[in-house]
C-alpha cells in the first residue's frame, strides 16, 4: 500500500484596506480562498496545472480574525501551489497578499506552528484592544484553538 505524501502550508493574508475606510473589509473563509487559489492556478499553469493539484488542494482551516489558514496539497505539487498562492492579488475586489510562515509534511507538525503563530497573534491583539476585549471574541479564538487542535487529515 501507498501512503499518499501530503505537505501543509501556514499561511498569512493581509488586506490593503487603504481608501476603503474599512477596518475588516473581507471575512476570510475557506470558500473564498479556495477559490483566488484554485483561480491563480488555473491563471498561471493553465488547465494541466489545475487538474494536476485539484485533486490534494484542501484549505483545512482559515480564521477570519488574525487571517491564518492552513492548506493540504501533495508533496508533488506544493511548489506549484505556493507558486499560485504567492501571484493570488486579490479575493474578491480587495487586494490581498499571502505570507508563508511555515511548511511541513505532517499535520502535527503544521499544527504546532499554526497554534504558536496564533497564540502570538491573540497575544498581540489583547494587548492592542486592552479593557475592550469582550467575552464573544474571547470565546471566538478559543474556538479557533479548538479548531486547530482539532485538524486530522
Amino acid at each position: 500500500m501507498v501512503h499518499f505524501k501530503n505537505r501543509y502550508m501556514v499561511m498569512e493574508a493581509f488586506f490593503d484596506a487603504t481608501g476603503k475606510g474599512q477596518a475588516d473589509p473581507l471575512v476570510l473563509t475557506q470558500l473564498n480562498v479556495t477559490k483566488a487559489i484554485r483561480d491563480s492556478i488555473q491563471l498561471n499553469f493553465g488547465e494541466c496545472g489545475i487538474a494536476a493539484s485539484l485533486g490534494s488542494l484542501q484549505v483545512k482551516y482559515v480564521n477570519p480574525i488574525t487571517k491564518l489558514c492552513v492548506i493540504r496539497v501533495s508533496r508533488e505539487d506544493h511548489q506549484k501551489v505556493w507558486a499560485a498562492i504567492t501571484m493570488v492579488r486579490s479575493i474578491g475586489k480587495i487586494p490581498v497578499s499571502f505570507n508563508l510562515r511555515d511548511v511541513s509534511g505532517s499535520i502535527r507538525a503544521c499544527k504546532k506552528a499554526a497554534l504558536e503563530c496564533e497564540e502570538a497573534k491573540f497575544e498581540y491583539l489583547k494587548l492592542a484592544a486592552g479593557d475592550r476585549i469582550t467575552p464573544k471574541f474571547l470565546e471566538t479564538m478559543e474556538s479557533c484553538f479548538d479548531k486547530i487542535k482539532g485538524l486530522e487529515s
